[in-house]
């Protein structure tokens, strides 16, 4: 009894996915196309979440973009020792994007931001290696962001809004009984689950248009952390405590500087450099409401991390708009903190997409993205598993998705 109240205390979950995981960057199906470039660009209503200060350089007064993107993730895990091999069965997840903006004055407008930044699934087999690790976890997420945009002169604009975070988790893994203890009817596990945890943030920009050619651009979002209290637990053979957990998960903040330049009256390029304050997550500190289960501060040493993004836009006729991108993203995990819950390593992005034009007011886009992560071999070390020995191995993983959306304008 006591090794299984050793083995809850020390439990590593919802962090990871919360913090790292397979957070894929798809805000936009414009965006995503061009290497989810989009701070400087000013061509939909996608600037409600890039830049809301550039919302007021749309040309239209009615501006919408919505869109859906089928995300398919996959990793790979070997034990270079044993040979033991396994691999991860992720249902597709499906991230959402609706933005609209209106333009009250020529120097005033005002949109809203309704996306879903960290929604994914990790689903390893059950009772794999390292399933006293991981089983599967699984985040579910919505922001909500309504902005505003001012036009100081013009050349420039600034703008900004609170953000409205909603999020859950739930997450699963074996656990071990006391020692000689064993369950006649399946392995023991431990399943934590927490739906509606809210937070606010903000978010601010700044936009410099010199011109039609050449525009500048920076948006800054705010730490968020989510606060989870009284979270369920419960036990699959395995005895019964009646418990909850308290934790505390941040969302880092996060600085985009960008640019964009109109080389041919055809041709567009982007540049984005996003920095993300990984720093801020230095530990997951659980409190378990049951005074008979010690709490835990487990050690992630999460550092800050940067993404470089390259796109480009060619305009083929009035009917196509063709784009391309690339983008190089940075780990935020610490050698020896490399969990399953977040299989990813620095990753290299190729990404595709197009707008058919139907009318003058609606256009149809679509958008293509494989995500590469580069192969490592790393283990997860922590101080507080009573002893386990490390579990280390060698990690392949890839995301491929698919997005569609519409844009329309009046």
């Amino acid at each position: 009894m006591k090794k299984l109240l050793f083995i809850l205390a020390s439990f590593l979950s919802i962090s990871s996915i919360y913090a790292g995981g397979y957070r894929v960057s798809i805000q936009g199906q414009r965006a995503l196309a061009m290497g989810h470039t989009g701070v400087a660009v000013v061509n939909s209503a996608e600037l409600a979440f890039f830049n809301p200060a550039g919302l007021v350089f749309l040309e239209n007064k009615l501006n919408i973009s919505a869109g859906v993107t089928g995300i398919q993730s996959n990793t790979k895990y070997q034990n270079l020792q044993t040979r033991q091999a396994f691999e991860t069965d992720n249902p597709i997840g499906t991230p959402i994007n609706i933005y609209a903006t209106y333009k009250i004055t020529e120097k005033i407008a005002a949109g809203i931001a309704i996306y879903t930044p960290y929604g994914s699934s990790v689903e390893w087999p059950r009772d794999w290696a390292g399933s006293g690790l991981v089983n599967n976890i699984e985040l579910r997420s919505i922001f909500i962001n309504p902005v505003i945009s001012f036009k100081v002169n013009d050349v420039l604009s600034i703008g900004g809004g609170p953000i409205y975070a909603i999020g859950g988790v739930n997450f699963d893994r074996n656990i071990e009984l006391a020692d000689g203890a064993t369950s006649t009817t399946g392995p023991s596990s431990i399943e934590i689950d927490k739906q509606g945890v809210t937070a606010w943030g903000w978010k601010a920009s700044i936009l410099f248009k010199f011109s039609n050619k050449l525009a500048l651009g920076a948006s800054y979002q705010s730490k968020i952390e989510l606060d989870a209290k009284n979270g369920d637990v419960t036990f699959t053979n395995a005895p019964q405590f009646d418990t909850g957990f308290n934790a505390s998960l941040p969302l880092p903040a996060e600085l985009t500087l960008g640019l964009s330049y109109q080389l041919t009256d055809k041709l567009l390029f982007a540049f984005d450099f996003n920095r993300a304050y990984w720093n801020a997550y230095r530990s997951l500190d659980l409190d378990f409401t049951n005074p008979a289960i010690t709490d835990s501060n487990n050690t992630r040493n999460y550092k800050d991390a940067s993404t470089y993004r390259f796109g480009a836009q060619y305009n083929l006729n009035t009917k196509f708009t063709l784009r391309t991108g690339y983008y190089f993203d940075e780990t935020p995990l610490s050698s020896g903190f490399f969990s399953p819950e977040t299989p990813r390593n620095d990753s290299h992005g190729f990404t595709a997409g197009l707008s058919y034009n139907v009318n003058e007011h609606l256009a149809i886009d679509a958008s293509f993205l494989f995500l590469y992560f580069d192969e490592i071999d790393e283990s997860f070390d922590s101080d507080s598993r009573d002893n386990i020995p490390p579990f280390e191995g060698t990690y392949k993983s890839n995301v491929f998705a698919l997005g569609l959306g519409i844009n329309y304008k009046l």
